[in-house]
């Protein structure tokens, strides 16, 4: 590659998203945005190598998204008014205003805004992800858009991270886009009133993004269609939620989320264990060796940070207990009353059934398998855990610890006809096959 073609890749990497939000906010027309920051960068593979590259790339590039911008809704409001024309309307003015193409463009015409570069490109990014994440939007969509507008992912590699067609994710974008046209969705930061809501939504999307490439580094490569882009997502979520906790300095629970996603993704490479078999491995089996310490170190740095402001929230909680496994040398050595007491906080905040299930496990630790199986017989009924297949297999793994042999058998049997990713049933089948050799 050309040290011109290493400069239009960094400057891809580094400036994709604070382009788009530029020419976002100044259009309020995503599409338009999307395409003209794509013209910015073929642009610059051609004049940088004429004129060299410029000092200051990322401003170099929205200019000329944003004039692209400018030139084709200036296009838009002649072909308005010749339309106009034609049809002997009378009320001009009328129609110029309501339509949106000429109104960005009159409205970018007065600013002057040919060639300005942008006042506020973190205040434009916030928008950007703001917008991207409403919480008007499907989820599924949010995530999409989100991943695409903010890394300059392509429509077919975000359909291949997500493990669907093409065309699907194609609609799953359109449908995102149309629906904050046709419901007025503005590019803007939410009134402090709805922050604290809207900031909720925003990390929920990061952690959905993020789930969607860590549990990809429990699945062999070979089994995973399209493992590369797969696995990608988690550090692309970390790169986002570090843009957000940057842009979001008075948001703890921002900071929380980072914290969190740095810890986990942490321990990717132990995940799986050494070629040729690469079996899954749960936390109590990996080779702690390969877990990654400067990400460990910048995620309890960060943790600390967040939770000096005395105002705790579920991520937090989350980094906290993540924090406790990181610091332990093994298994053994975990601190499993300080993870109780935090899952204790957990549970208060979040109700949910899921940290119930974590919980129980975690009270087995402490206190021994027929302990947690107590405690995993209080929240088993929950509807939301019906179909959930670490359910029976956190029960297999207590009955395989309490020397229940065939009721774990049983158990893990059970867990197989719920599971739904190759990694999970491979390791499913592992501790199956251990305990039938056992007996």
């Amino acid at each position: 590659m050309t040290d011109v073609g290493q400069a239009v890749t960094a400057a891809f990497r580094d400036e994709w998203g604070r382009v788009l939000a530029a020419v976002a906010r100044s259009t309020g027309d995503l599409d338009l945005a999307e395409d003209c920051t794509q013209e910015a960068f073929a642009v610059a593979l051609r004049t940088w190598q004429r004129d060299g590259v410029p000092d200051r790339p990322g401003a170099w590039l929205t200019t000329t998204a944003r004039n692209r911008a400018l030139d084709r809704l200036r296009r838009r409001k002649v072909e308005v008014e010749k339309v106009a024309a034609s049809a002997r309307l009378t009320e001009r003015l009328a129609l110029d205003a309501e339509d949106p193409a000429t109104e960005a463009a009159a409205a970018l015409d007065d600013a002057g805004w040919a060639g300005v570069e942008p006042e506020d490109p973190d205040g434009d990014l916030l928008r950007l992800v703001f917008t991207c994440c409403h919480p008007a939007l499907p989820l599924e969509g949010r995530v999409a858009l989100t991943l695409r507008s903010l890394t300059g992912m392509t429509t077919a590699q975000v359909a291949r991270a997500f493990l669907v067609p093409e065309t699907t994710m194609a609609q799953r974008l359109t449908r995102a886009k149309r629906k904050i046209r046709s419901t007025g969705i503005a590019f803007r930061v939410p009134p402090p009133e709805l922050l604290r809501e809207r900031v909720s939504a925003v990390l929920a999307v990061l952690y959905v993004l993020f789930t969607e490439g860590y549990d990809a580094w429990a699945e062999p490569a070979d089994d995973v269609a399209g493992a590369e882009e797969r696995r990608a997502l988690a550090g692309d979520a970390v790169r986002v939620a570090r843009l957000v906790a940057r842009l979001l300095p008075d948001e703890p629970e921002a900071r929380g989320l980072l914290a969190l996603l740095l810890l986990q993704h942490a321990r990717r490479q132990a995940r799986l264990g050494p070629a040729p078999d690469a079996v899954p491995r749960t936390l109590e089996e990996q080779d702690r060796s390969l877990w990654r310490r400067d990400e460990i170190a910048e995620g309890l740095e960060v943790l600390d940070d967040a939770l000096a402001t005395r105002r705790a929230g579920p991520y937090q909680v989350q980094a906290a207990i993540a924090a406790l496994h990181a610091r332990a040398a093994s298994a053994d050595e975990t601190d499993w009353a300080e993870i109780v007491a935090l899952y204790d906080v957990l549970v208060g905040m979040t109700r949910s059934p899921v940290v119930a299930l974590n919980r129980a496990v975690a009270v087995g630790m402490l206190r021994g398998p027929e302990a947690g199986l107590t405690e995993l017989d209080d929240v088993a009924s929950e509807p939301e855990l019906a179909a959930y297949h670490l359910l029976p297999a956190m029960r297999a793994d207590l009955l395989r610890r309490a020397g229940r042999a065939a009721e774990a058998g049983a158990e893990y049997r059970r867990a197989l006809d719920q599971v739904d990713r190759e990694g999970d049933r491979q390791l499913l089948r592992r501790r199956l096959a251990a305990l039938s050799t056992a007996q």
